[in-house]
């Protein structure tokens, strides 16, 4: 199928210390892709997860996030830097009309991690959050929404995230090195910082999940094997399945799920991932040809 993408993506995903992480060259990016179908003129988006084999034993299990010859959009497919691309429809996921382009983008990746990482947690009442950027804030509407408090954990002292954290719905908001005074059922990290698992683990109660949601992560320090014991789980999630989109889709016009989203044309593509590694958003960067 081929998608006339109307430009709107997401940039940060493929770009980890100024190197871009794909599978052959020259590559288009962009891989959160909001578009119209030429054949047909469905709006449709076109998410991370862009092909799989559909044979291996991880797909006959019902697991295509784990499928050991996926391809990903934007880093094995050409993404959405570009007038039109080629989408195979099968994984193309039909939009809600509730959500405009430019806040339908967000959803592709961004929202389809967070909400899978918050399942993978459980029937979790209350919910920590570390990290408060884009997949965060977009799950913490859905968790606000299904009637779970949201605990949100960011940089000491970052009283601007605290405060936009609060705005998406956590019951509280605070540093890395602060603790609520109740126990946690679940925590999900977003931020790429491996000695978040150690607080994380100490912040839930016995029988607990704490899930990695992230695809980079810095090392996991050495911890005692305390922090971990009384059935507490460790876990991480990968990628996503079509029925996470699907799920998080239908979820989304009844939330109503709102990213918080940034602009930028496609030749300030640079200034928008220099804004996001300095810290400057608060949401989702959006590339709008």
């Amino acid at each position: 199928m081929k998608v006339k993408a109307c430009g709107v993506c997401r940039t940060d995903l493929h770009v980890v210390d100024d190197e871009v992480h794909a599978t052959r060259a020259p590559l288009v990016l962009g891989h959160q892709i909001v578009g119209e179908r030429t054949d047909t003129g469905e709006r449709v988006g076109v998410p991370w997860l862009g092909w799989t084999d559909g044979t291996c034993p991880y797909c006959a299990r019902g697991q295509e996030n784990l499928c050991v010859a996926a391809r990903f959009t934007g880093k094995d497919l050409d993404g959405g830097y570009a007038e039109y691309c080629v989408a195979d429809e099968r994984f193309c996921l039909p939009l809600p009309d509730a959500i405009d382009d430019v806040h339908a983008a967000p959803l592709l990746c961004a929202a389809l991690i967070g909400l899978r990482t918050l399942r993978a947690g459980g029937d979790a009442a209350r919910v920590g959050i570390y990290g408060f950027g884009n997949a965060a804030h977009l799950i913490c509407q859905v968790a606000t929404w299904e009637g779970r408090e949201v605990y949100a954990f960011t940089r000491p002292g970052d009283e601007r995230t605290q405060a936009f954290a609060r705005e998406q719905g956590a019951v509280w908001a605070g540093g890395t090195d602060e603790r609520p005074d109740v126990e946690l059922d679940s925590a999900l990290i977003f931020a790429p910082a491996g000695e978040l698992v150690p607080l994380a683990l100490r912040a839930v109660r016995p029988g607990g999940v704490v899930v990695c949601g992230g695809i980079h992560m810095s090392d996991i320090p050495s911890f005692p094997y305390a922090d971990l014991w009384e059935e507490r789980s460790l876990r991480s999630v990968a990628n996503l399945t079509r029925a996470d989109g699907r799920e998080l889709l239908a979820l989304a016009p009844k939330v109503p799920l709102r990213a918080a989203v940034t602009t930028y044309a496609l030749e300030d593509a640079q200034r928008a991932l220099d804004d996001l590694r300095g810290g400057a958003l608060e949401g989702a960067a959006v590339i709008v040809p």
